[in-house]
């Protein structure tokens, strides 16, 4: 959640996305294989969570949350989910089966 919020912002400041891993690497003071891993889903130890909750400027203990966090919708699944909501109320009926095909097939295949 604090990666993607990062990626949002720099992007809406109008960074290029290419590097920006590395960006929040130096950010959050690790290195950048260090936070390949940790995207990989390597656990990571109280020390290194308080580093990048201190780097992020977020609470003390916000990343023990971490399942608070994924409730919350960013705002780029918003946008797909309004961009879905207009596609499916300006389908026909076989659009919509075929909307719904579709969206079924990625989620069994994702």
């Amino acid at each position: 959640m604090l990666h993607r919020r990062f990626l949002e912002e720099a992007i809406a400041a109008g960074l290029p996305a290419k590097g920006l891993d590395q960006a929040f690497a130096q950010k959050i003071e690790v290195s950048p294989s260090m936070w390949s891993q940790i995207k990989s889903s390597r656990p990571i130890g109280d020390t290194l969570a308080r580093q990048i909750e201190r780097h992020c400027e977020v609470e003390i203990g916000w990343l023990d949350r971490a399942d608070l966090a994924a409730d919350i919708p960013d705002p780029a699944e918003e946008r797909f989910v309004a961009a879905a909501r207009q596609a499916w109320r300006g389908a026909n009926a076989r659009g919509k089966r075929d909307l719904s095909r579709l969206l079924q097939g990625m989620a069994r295949s994702g």
